[in-house]
């Protein structure tokens, strides 16, 4: 008894692969209907340098960014900077006139700078000290630099000289009522420069704002002369653009 065939398997001997035809044309005489992929044998022959230089600088700033902020990050952590606490401490003023347009007196302020830091030392340079009325610009006057160490507490003094200022009429008949009321308010602006400091680190000028607000001097209608009234008087203190301003509302 014969055996029946076997299926074929694999491709014919002859007769593959079909002819082409215009119905099913095989470019450059490759057997299948896609064109044969190409695969490139060196992929690094045609990489550009350009790109390359690129993503390395990339990758190398991308890591001194992380490695300066973790050190920064790091010394914040054990240093832990502190702004100044400034408070009011007394005001007395003199010689107080004003007339239709006018204000005349003398100025002395005095208020502690106190450096709450355990580890950093403060510098203070040009500093500025201005007096106004409201936004009536009055006085100002220069203030000598100083430095604070560790948990040190300075007392600053300003003094300030209107001779005849110009005041527009508004802010001269509101001076006239609260004076009338017992009590007048003055602005003072200190504006200086800061660094801190802590050992061989010394980190870049800072600038810094301070403001003190609702402090009196107490003047009468008829009084030429007044001092602080309600007591040292606690400041707010945070940063701005170009200066440190130690602000006494008095």
């Amino acid at each position: 008894m014969e055996n029946p065939p076997r299926p074929v398997t694999g491709y014919p001997v002859t007769g593959y692969p079909p002819p082409q035809s215009a119905a099913n044309p095989r470019p450059n005489g490759y057997p299948y209907n896609a064109a044969p992929p190409y695969y490139n044998p060196n992929p690094y022959i045609y990489a550009n340098p350009r790109a390359t230089f690129l993503r390395r600088f990339i990758a190398i700033m991308i890591g001194l960014f992380i490695i300066t902020g973790t050190i920064v990050f790091i010394v914040w952590l054990v240093l832990r900077p502190r702004i100044p606490q400034v408070t009011v401490d007394s005001v007395s003023v003199t010689n107080f006139t004003t007339s239709s347009s006018q204000v005349t007196g003398n100025w002395d302020v005095r208020f502690s700078v106190r450096n709450p830091n355990k580890k950093m030392s403060i510098y203070y340079d040009s500093i500025v000290s201005s007096l106004f009325y409201e936004a009536a610009f009055l006085s100002r006057t220069t203030l000598p630099p100083f430095d604070q160490d560790t948990r040190n507490l300075t007392t600053v003094r300003a003094e300030f000289a209107a001779a005849g200022v110009y005041v527009d009429g508004r802010l001269v008949n509101e001076i006239n009522s609260e004076r009338a009321r017992g009590a007048v308010g003055f602005d003072v602006t200190v504006q200086a420069r800061v660094r801190f400091s802590a050992g061989a680190w010394k980190a870049r000028r800072r600038f810094l704002r301070v403001l003190c607000e609702d402090v009196a001097v107490g003047l009468s209608s008829n009084g030429a002369s007044g001092t602080l009234v309600g007591g040292p008087k606690e400041c707010r203190v945070g940063p701005v653009s170009k200066f440190w301003v130690f602000s006494a509302v008095t």
